[in-house]
């Protein structure tokens, strides 16, 4: 079945279930129903969060599931063959595109045209965040993007690029921006149950808007050092808050049209659950270290694997291997709890000596256990398979913050681990394939069936909802070509 077909009638259900506005944005215009321009911030924003969750956390999430070999293709499937083996076209993200385009990110402009005019500045706010977050998947993704003349509508149906690095100081800024206005004015209105990430808690959303500034300036790192270290800083000269908490959707129920999107793409819609299975990069590791979260993952504590991409060998004991862990009720996590942690470890290592670098490092491993009822004591503890190397160099300590972040992703946040790894190269690629005695747990191996040669990808191409709709769509560029920000 093809995967747009799946998504455009998840994405239409979703819709239809989150929010009663899709009732209220009828394109007939019956008075009754008031127009997308007459909707209100309460109805358009639990609108726009389902749209960048749908994307992010579904067709996107199995991209990352398989570039971050957490899974790979059943050798008996062949529904992400395309995918496992990097031969991505322009025809394959049409939709998660159009979710982040045409749902998400034009509903929250309209908030923010609306909300600015109202000096409402807490779905102001609010909405500047799931913006700046949805700009920053969508760069992250394919470098340039339409962004300074784009979500005009009708008056500009030909947006030009821009280059991801401008964008990010777009972002950045404007979150300041949304940071700085009065949260105890009397024209603020106070959200409620539509608000499916918070709730309403204006102070989660200020350590959201803080943690994603944080996660924006660690993308820096490489390309822009100067300028990550400063943002980093003044972050924390400012008493910044950051997150304790997942920032997500867990609304999520089994029952039709209201389930996990990638539940909902890769288990109902498809009718089975034997696409993905476990990549031996993973579950090797996973072995390696007695780690219990094996179990929630894959079912077993002895699951069985598939060497990233082999998906046309021939081997009998592929045929048995472990289809990884879905719920109906998965949350989408937008940042998590424990990836907030690993970010303010990383943090304090690079530019504060250090200092409570450790300890974040920790509640990170705990949280990470903790989601799935385990206790990371032992293995956090001087001398335990994840013990802080607290002796060791810059790198080591780096990539034992990724790894454990790696470690935390899969699920509907895989594709973040997909980008850090592309930001610091964490966890290693392994000299030889994952079948050779050699092979260490856990370092990445390219595809078995690998279009691109010994090279990863480090992008996506421009879809063709845009490329055939949109004359500035800039020249398409390798897979292998890093965006702005990669290592």
């Amino acid at each position: 079945m093809n995967l747009q077909k799946i998504m455009f009638g998840f994405t239409l259900g979703t819709g239809i279930f989150f929010s009663s506005c899709k009732k209220q944005l009828d394109i007939n215009h019956d008075p009754n129903n008031p127009t997308t321009d007459q909707a209100t911030p309460k109805l358009l924003f639990p609108a726009a969060v389902i749209s960048a969750a749908s994307a992010t956390g579904g067709e996107l999430a199995i991209i990352g599931m398989l570039w971050s070999e957490y899974t790979t293709e059943d050798v008996s499937s062949s529904q992400y063959r395309n995918f496992d083996s990097y031969n991505v076209s322009n025809s394959d993200l049409n939709t998660g595109y159009n979710q982040l385009y045409t749902g998400a990110l034009n509903d929250l402009q309209l908030i923010l045209d609306k909300t600015r005019a109202l000096e409402d500045w807490n779905y102001y706010l609010m909405a500047t965040v799931m913006k700046a977050y949805t700009y920053e998947v969508l760069v992250d993704l394919y470098d340039q993007v339409p962004y300074a003349n784009a979500l005009q509508g009708a008056e500009n149906l030909q947006p030009s690029f821009n280059k991801g690095d401008s964008i990010y100081e777009v972002l950045l800024s404007s979150l300041d921006s949304a940071l700085n206005k009065d949260f105890t004015a009397s024209t603020n209105s106070v959200p409620g149950s539509e608000d499916y990430i918070f709730g309403g808690d204006i102070s989660k959303w200020i350590a959201f808007a803080h943690t994603l500034q944080l996660k924006m300036y660690l993308r820096m790192v490489n390309a822009r050092p100067d300028e990550a270290q400063a943002g980093i800083i003044a972050l924390y000269n400012e008493g910044a808050e950051f997150l304790t908490e997942d920032a997500g959707v867990t609304q999520w129920t089994d029952v039709p049209n209201k389930q996990n999107p990638f539940y909902a793409q890769n288990i109902y819609a498809l009718n089975t659950p034997s696409n993905l299975k476990a990549s031996v990069t993973f579950i090797s590791w996973l072995k390696s270290n007695n780690d219990p979260r094996i179990e929630s993952y894959f079912g077993t504590s002895a699951p069985v694997g598939i060497d990233q991409g082999n998906y046309l060998s021939t081997d009998p004991v592929y045929k048995t291997s472990t289809q990884f862990v879905q719920h109906a009720s998965d949350p989408v996590q937008f940042i998590s709890g424990p990836e907030s942690y690993f970010m303010q470890a990383e943090a304090r290592e690079r530019y504060f000596g250090g200092d409570q670098a450790a300890a974040l490092y920790n509640a990170g491993v705990t949280a990470a256990f903790n989601i799935y009822g385990f206790d990371a004591a032992s293995f956090i503890a001087p001398g335990g398979k994840y013990a802080y190397p607290v002796g060791g160099s810059l790198d080591e300590k780096i990539d034992a913050i990724i790894t454990q972040k790696w470690a935390s992703l899969p699920g509907s946040h895989a594709l973040e681990a997909w980008f850090e790894r592309n930001r610091t190269g964490f966890p290693l690629t392994s000299p030889v394939y994952s079948t050779d005695l050699s092979y260490i747990p856990g370092q990445f191996v390219v595809s078995a069936t690998s279009v691109l040669g010994q090279a990863f990808p480090k992008r996506i191409v421009f879809p063709d909802v845009e490329r055939s709709r949109n004359k500035n769509t800039p020249a398409q560029v390798p897979l292998t070509t890093p965006v702005w920000w990669g290592k």
